[in-house]
Parts: structure tokens; sequence; C-alpha cells
């Protein structure tokens, strides 16, 4: 596997702010450019490109935003939160709260035919719990009515799922259970809503520099680790870059050694088009190797390519028919920087 590139000497950590500069002499910047200019004139009917970042080198070397966003607008992560929810377990099993090999520590699988699900499992979205992941067809969706569940419990009502597969045998990706994670994760730091926020900022968000970072909670007081976090692109930037580092921050080994190499270990390929890879609460890039993606459902992508010493953040608010053109676009803009391997 392709190591995560190093933090370069005398380079400033950009927990305060990122250094800039131009994009270095192997950089196909007339391709970069193109790349941007058709993220930036995405037509009306396809959508609207809020904001593209590019980090490399761990300078910032590319910034677009769209009209009313700038460097200081949040905007929500969708499912890139997921990939925040793989960090969160980090911290946990680095504090020796949890080891995911052991069933998972929730109620409602207690004394059923789901007391063998692991936290690995449902890292994997391995869990074997029935959950449709469907935006459009209310009918057959159970996110659609997880986010609609009348105490407002999303753990609960998704945890409360027959179970369908045996478990750690089929792949099924499921904001639903990204939320059982989330209660797990509350309920082993404790304090309720107000301890997960103190936790995420003192343990995650406030050691990166992601001030703008602003998690959000459903109505039984957890962390809608499936799907809530605001930010800037900046912020997001930082968390990528984290990841980029192989989970060191500074002079810290801020997630546990191979925390990160777990994220983009693959363990499934999504049937759909175009076929990425899936890790553990982190999509794969295949065509690229060593890669590690958070993806958001609305065009959200922080896409981190170490073999090119790359982090590209990129939000957007477009339509799933148009989202492959976006992708091939980041794809262009990806390739315009030379990989190492």
């Amino acid at each position: 596997m392709i190591n995560f590139a190093p933090q370069p000497v005398g380079l400033p950590w950009p927990t305060i702010e990122w250094s800039t500069s131009a994009p270095a002499p192997d950089v196909d910047v007339e391709a970069a450019t193109a790349a941007l200019r058709a993220i930036r004139e995405t037509p009306v009917d396809d959508g609207v490109a809020l904001a593209t970042l590019v980090i490399h080198g761990g300078r910032i070397v590319f910034e677009q935003y769209g009209a009313d966003t700038d460097l200081n607008t949040t905007l929500l992560s969708w499912s890139m939160a997921k990939s925040i929810t793989h960090a969160l377990f980090g911290l946990l099993v680095g504090d020796g709260l949890i080891d995911i090999d052991d069933p998972a520590p929730v109620l409602e699988f207690a004394g059923t035919d789901k007391a063998s699900i692991t936290t690995r499992d449902l890292l994997a979205m391995k869990s074997g719990l029935e959950f449709v992941e469907d935006y459009e067809d209310e009918a057959v969706s159970h996110i659609l009515a997880m986010f609609r569940a009348p105490d407002g419990d999303y753990a609960h009502y998704t945890a409360s799922q027959r179970l369908e597969h045996e478990p750690g045998t089929v792949w099924n990706y499921s904001s639903g259970t990204t939320n059982i994670l989330a209660r797990i994760a509350g309920e082993l730091i404790g304090g309720g809503e107000q301890g997960m926020r103190t936790f995420l900022h003192d343990r995650l968000f406030g050691l990166l520099g992601m001030a703008s970072a602003e998690p959000k909670f459903d109505g039984a007081g957890t962390f809608v680790g499936s799907s809530f976090v605001y930010a800037t692109a900046r912020d997001f930037a930082r968390f990528g870059y984290l990841y980029l580092r192989g989970g060191v921050w500074g002079d810290r080994q801020l997630l546990p050694l191979g925390w990160a190499d777990y994220g983009r270990t693959e363990v499934a390929v999504d049937p759909d088009p175009p076929h990425f890879g899936y890790g553990a609460h982190w999509w794969i890039r295949r065509d690229q190797p060593g890669s590690i993606a958070a993806h958001g459902y609305d065009g959200q992508y922080i896409i981190v390519v170490p073999a090119r010493d790359l982090v590209v953040v990129q939000l957007s608010r477009v339509p799933a028919a148009t989202r492959p053109a976006l992708l091939a676009k980041l794809d262009l803009l990806v390739n315009a920087f030379a990989s190492s391997s």
C-alpha cells in the first residue's frame, strides 16, 4: 500500500492558517485550470459548485468559490461526516474504550440474532441489518423514514430493523449504521450532547484548527455522524490533511498508528458505477492507488491521494443524475498533479 506522505520539512502545520503557493513545476497547470473552469461553469440545470480547494504539498495551490460563498462560508458535509465518525472511533480505540472486534454494545441487539454484530461490522457497513439508502422512493426508503422517526432517535430506528444477512458477510451502505456507531461513541464518552461536542472539539476539531466545524444532533441527543457536520472548505481540507499525513498532526500521532490505513483497506466494491471501493467509512478511488475519500450525497468530496501529496475538497449541490459529470471533472483535476507511484 502506498505510504501516506510526511509533512514537508519546514512547512508549518495548517492549524492556524494554510500556507499558499503557486503550483509546483510538475503540475499540469493548463489541465488543472481547465478542470477548475469546468467545475466553476457548471450549467445551472446540473447544479451549483460552491467551493473547490486544492492542497498540494501542504499548501493551497487553487481555491475558488461560487456565488454567495467564500472561504468563511460553512457548508453541509452530508455523508462526508461518516469519515469523521471513523476518526472519532480511532480516538476511542486509542483511548482503550472499545475493541472493534467485540460485539457492538447496542441495547437493541442484546439477546437477539443481532447480538454477534461487531463494531468492525458496523464500520465496514456489513451489519446485516435491513436498510435501504434511497432518497427518492419513500415506499422502500429506510433513510427517509429514519429522518422522520417520531422520537427523533435515528440509532434506535436502525438498530430495531430486522437482520437480513449474517453479520460481516454482505456490504450495504447505510446511514443508519453510522448513527448506531455515533450513539455507541456518545455512550462511551458520556455527558450527552454536550459531552460529544466537547470531545469532538477538544480531541479533533480544535486540534486541527477546524474552528468552523459544527456537528448536529438528532432528537435523542445523538451526533448525526452519518450526515450533519457544517464547516468551511478550508476546515474540511484540514480533516482530509490529517489522513494525508497518516493520522499525524504536528508532533502528535493523533489517530492510532494504522487507523488511516484501516480506513482505506477495501472491504467491498460499490455495485453502482463508477464502482468505488469501500473501506471503513471511507471510499476508495480504485484508479488512484492508496487513495481515501469522503463522499457526500449532494456532491461533497474530500479526495486524499498520498501518491500525489494531494487533498481536493469539492462542495456542491448537484442532483444525482449530473454527479458523474462532476466526478469526471474532479478526475481531471486530480490527474493534473504528478504521481510518485
